[in-house]
């Protein structure tokens, strides 16, 4: 009789158990991630394609454009004339090259910017993708244009500084200033830019708002709010960041996030952003842009005097430490730009990646994260080639993105909150796009 009780105790333990470890096995991660791409098809998909294709061609045309702008500058001998009024009007070399900078970034703005209305502008109303109407733009574009040049010419100042006195080292030393000044504006931009653009308010209170800055505590993020912003004013894009450097650390999150997105999303969004904080992202970022600068400095210091051997006195500029030389950096470090986008984008996209793996550990919710990825289809194609997503995507593709969603889904079923269906392939069914709005808009 004891054996017999034994038995079905035994029994009563261990079959749920090898039920879910059993379901576990039987969900098909694959399946699960080509039926959530299914979600997006026909015109919706075709737009937001053609839009991400759009761009691989724009990294072409910001380059050559760029470059085409610093030959007219050079050859008309327009940056010599500018930086010979900034002589005319100062004998202090450092406010020489402030007002030479000012001028010829002021310039170079006038002159690219029919080129960024297009781009900027009317491409994003044709894809549905922008709320500013022409003058609400055209504040933002001023507003823009005058952090521009101020931030960049106290950048040049000290850029300018270093190879006069540093000499042939300057490509090492002018990689220094470079990471000072991202330093400094990763510290500044929260704090004294974004506000110009944007509301920022105390996200509204709630078990949501609780949860995230649960997260938050729970990875080290020094921050005690949440705070929203109203970017639904410029765009339609989800969008949300950790923020700032030195003690300027906030959590932010748009409202298009809060108003399009269930909390699940809200969520799996919040916890990848703490993720890049988590993982010292910022750090990370700062040395391998250093690295890059001071890769792009050394070959531009032996590409500016091979061609200043050749053009030099046709173009007025007297040497390196010249600032009227300054088109001939921008025509090569553009032109550095273009070919070294692959190795930028996987830089970034790898971060990416890792920190949607943090994100999934930490908010648990990989169909929250699936349907994000399928609203980040608006204006990312979901499925590139590999070749593609290696050489153009900053961030891992929207299939990607899924896939690792549902592998942790798979690996975690079974300690997941909601019970186990009689479906193989999701436990829940993702939602309809009628939900979460018209991928195509």
């Amino acid at each position: 009789m004891l054996n017999r009780i034994a038995i079905l105790l035994a029994i009563a333990v261990v079959w749920p158990l090898s039920l879910s470890i059993a379901t576990a096995a039987d969900f098909d991660a694959q399946a699960a991630t080509e039926a959530y791409l299914a979600t997006i098809g026909g015109a919706a998909r075709a737009k937001s394609d053609a839009y991400f294709e759009g761009g691989y061609w724009l990294i072409l045309w910001d380059g050559l454009y760029a470059m085409a702008v610093a030959l007219i500058l050079l050859f008309t001998r327009a940056s010599a004339g500018m930086r010979d009024l900034a002589e005319s009007i100062t004998t202090r070399i450092w406010l020489q090259t402030f007002i030479f900078a000012a001028l010829i970034i002021f310039v170079t703005t006038v002159m690219t910017f029919p080129y960024t209305l297009q781009v900027g502008f009317y491409r994003e109303h044709e894809y549905g993708l922008s709320n500013l109407t022409m003058m609400a733009w055209l504040t933002e574009f001023a507003i823009g244009m005058a952090i521009n040049v101020i931030m960049s010419s106290i950048f040049l100042v000290g850029l300018y500084a270093v190879i006069r006195r540093t000499g042939e080292a300057w490509w090492l030393w002018g990689a220094g200033v470079v990471t000072l000044f991202i330093m400094f504006s990763a510290t500044i931009a929260p704090v004294f830019i974004a506000p110009l653009f944007n509301d920022y308010k105390p996200m509204r209170e709630g078990e949501l708002k609780q949860q995230i800055l649960s997260i938050a505590r729970a990875n080290g993020v020094p921050a005690d709010d949440v705070v929203e912003f109203n970017a639904s004013k410029q765009h339609k894009r989800i969008s949300a960041n950790v923020s700032g450097f030195m003690g300027t650390t906030r959590i932010s999150l748009n409202d298009n996030l809060l108003n399009r997105a269930s909390p699940s999303e809200v969520k799996a969004v919040m916890a990848h952003e703490i993720g890049h904080y988590a993982l010292g992202h910022i750090y990370e970022m700062i040395i391998a842009l250093s690295v890059l600068a001071a890769l792009a400095f050394l070959l531009t210091d032996w590409g500016f005097y091979m061609l200043h051997g050749a053009f030099g006195s046709w173009w007025g500029v007297r040497d390196i430490s010249d600032p009227a030389g300054l088109p001939v950096i921008v025509l090569l470090l553009s032109l550095f730009g273009m070919l070294a986008t692959p190795l930028t984008n996987s830089i970034v996209r790898t971060n990416e990646a890792e920190a949607d793996i943090f994100g999934l550990n930490a908010a648990r919710e990989p169909d929250g994260f699936a349907t994000t990825a399928l609203k980040l289809a608006e204006y990312r194609k979901l499925d590139p080639t590999p070749w593609e997503e290696f050489v153009f995507y900053d961030h891992p593709s929207g299939r990607s993105r899924i896939s690792m969603a549902m592998r942790w889904k798979a690996e975690h079923r079974k300690e997941l909150p909601f019970p186990v269906d009689s479906d193989p392939l999701v436990a829940e069914p993702p939602p309809t796009p009628a939900s979460w709005g018209n991928p195509g808009e």
